[in-house]
């Protein structure tokens, strides 16, 4: 068996702050980064550890963005201690009840009217702390969209881009570059689906996974939550809830768009902008960090991909590129 010397230290951690060695510890959860997620008990009661590696993660954001949100009323882990130097810090546990292993035809308008109030209350935040949160800025939304060709295209699928492809591509990410940006910038989670919210008996939904929050547009959580990529639904009633949203976003103050096929085609447009983004990011997943797991939600993510831009006349030529590509080995 080898020795796993960060959980070793985390047991050590836990008991000093929780003043007792009489810990079971488990595997709780992990994603897409290096952190973990270990479940503590001791009797009936329960903890989560996580183990953020130094020089790998940090665990500053986490904290300062946990306490930020709490304070806002939504349903975030409080962060009992923390030790940032070594990595390592103990959160209260919000149970184990993903909204993926959760949703279904029946729960569906309750979960989600439950995560999209939820979202209001984030979003919002914006607005007595504008600067809180680092901008989702044209930089960063350009180069998470090169992560499609160098991971997904190139290294993946053994793809030889032509001059002709990157050129299409570059003038598809400046027009999804420019779609983001023309939205108002609210509050952003950046990984608000299925995964990371878990239902609650009372406060619904936990919220986690949240230490990347940036300040961008409206509609970029609306399409992690509506098009996650580990679940997906008949667009004629993704469009309602994303018209639902509109209206209580706009009564609520967020936005002053009074169209909402305007609000649908920002979500479908940051969708794609996402969608991009995720497919690299799951190719790279696989081939730089050994976590072959994510190629199974590749398959929905470019039929997102696909099915969107085929709404739209001015993206005809990147459906066209997306529907000729070889499939996923």
């Amino acid at each position: 068996m080898v020795h796993d010397d960060r959980l070793t230290a985390l047991t050590r951690f836990a008991e000093t702050a929780l003043g007792t060695r009489a810990l079971a510890i488990t595997p709780a959860s992990s994603d897409a980064s290096f952190r973990r997620y270990f479940r503590i008990r001791a009797g009936d009661a329960s903890w989560i550890g996580m183990d953020a590696p130094p020089g790998r993660e940090d665990l500053g954001p986490f904290i300062r963005i946990a306490r930020r949100f709490g304070a806002l009323g939504l349903h975030v882990p409080d962060v009992l201690t923390a030790d940032t130097e070594a990595g390592f810090a103990l959160l209260t546990d919000l149970g184990d009840r993903p909204y993926l292993g959760e949703l279904n035809e029946r729960t569906a308008d309750r979960l989600y009217g439950d995560a999209l109030g939820a979202l209001i209350v984030l979003q919002g935040g914006a607005f007595a702390e504008p600067d809180f949160l680092p901008p989702y800025d044209a930089a960063r939304l350009r180069q998470e969209m090169e992560l499609f060709p160098e991971w997904y295209l190139e290294r993946y699928l053994g793809y030889r881009m032509t001059a002709d492809d990157r050129g299409l591509l570059e003038t598809c990410f400046a027009s999804l570059v420019a779609a983001a940006q023309a939205q108002p910038q609210l509050w952003v989670h950046r990984d608000y689906h299925s995964r990371n919210l878990l239902v609650s008996e009372r406060h619904n939904p936990g919220i986690l996974d949240f230490q990347d929050a940036v300040l961008g547009p409206i509609t970029y959580d609306l399409v992690s939550l509506l098009k996650d990529c580990y679940i997906a639904w008949p667009r004629a009633r993704v469009v309602d809830w994303v018209r639902g949203y509109a209206e209580l976003s706009r009564e609520s103050g967020l936005h002053r768009c009074e169209d909402d096929a305007l609000f649908v085609e920002w979500f479908d447009r940051m969708g794609i902008q996402r969608h991009i983004k995720v497919a690299g990011i799951f190719a790279r997943l696989h081939l730089r960090d050994g976590k072959p797991g994510y190629l199974r939600d590749i398959p929905l993510t470019m039929r997102y991909l696909q099915d969107t831009t085929a709404l739209y006349p001015d993206l005809e030529g990147l459906n066209r590129f997306l529907t000729a590509l070889p499939s996923a080995p």
